[in-house]
């Protein structure tokens, strides 16, 4: 399983959602993050390249550059790919992490954003999916942090509907054979499963992980 933000292959032709209020669910995750431990940095992860501290050095610099996405302010921040570099924290990520998710949540409340033509990662793509790969990664991150620190997660709804939908629609997309997702094999997981259990497999995770496991 591979992690990062979507191939442009995925991105670029995947169904587009309409508005959505990113706030409820970068909420949720500000508060798993805040309940990090200095000790659960160095844990591992659902991505097998990532210990805690990556996970959330790739949630900040997500949202900053979903954010200029949605603001159009292009430059570095939106053009340069997720796998450039391993992303990791900087030292005052406890205070710049809830700023840039409120960021990008304020962002996405413009509907401008959601409209046109945006660029994330270096691929240009419509606002709306744009949108769509955002919800995706605070809902999967936001379950990737809560399972690693063995937290509850409950995700917003409607987030949770997004990333979904978005995740579906990949992998119908021409030249994938269905058990092929965003991120590398799609879990088999049964059709009568909780939605979010669903929306795991979907993006490459088995919705039974556990640390240690």
């Amino acid at each position: 399983m591979t992690d990062p933000t979507p191939p442009p292959t995925a991105t670029a032709t995947a169904t587009a959602i309409p508005t959505l209020d990113l706030g409820p669910q970068v909420r949720i995750v500000a508060r798993l993050a805040q309940d990090v431990t200095d000790e659960q940095l160095t844990d591992g992860t659902p991505c097998p390249e990532y210990e805690v501290r990556h996970l959330l050095g790739h949630l900040a610099g997500l949202c900053v550059a979903f954010r200029d996405a949605g603001r159009r302010n292009f430059g570095a921040t939106t053009d340069t790919s997720p796998d450039a570099a391993l992303p990791d924290l900087d030292p005052g990520w406890r205070e710049d992490l809830p700023v840039v998710l409120g960021e990008l949540a304020e962002a996405w409340r413009d509907p401008g954003a959601w409209t046109g033509t945006t660029r994330a990662g270096g691929v240009d793509l419509p606002g709306g999916v744009a949108g769509a790969v955002a919800a995706d990664e605070l809902v999967i991150h936001g379950w990737d942090l809560a399972r690693t620190t063995g937290r509850d997660y409950a995700p917003d709804p409607a987030a949770l509907e997004a990333a979904h939908a978005f995740l579906l629609a990949a992998a119908a997309e021409p030249g994938r054979d269905g058990g092929e997702g965003v991120f590398g094999p799609v879990v088999p997981v049964p059709p009568d499963a909780p939605l979010l259990d669903r929306t795991v497999g979907l993006s490459g995770r088995d919705p039974g992980w556990a640390p240690g496991v």
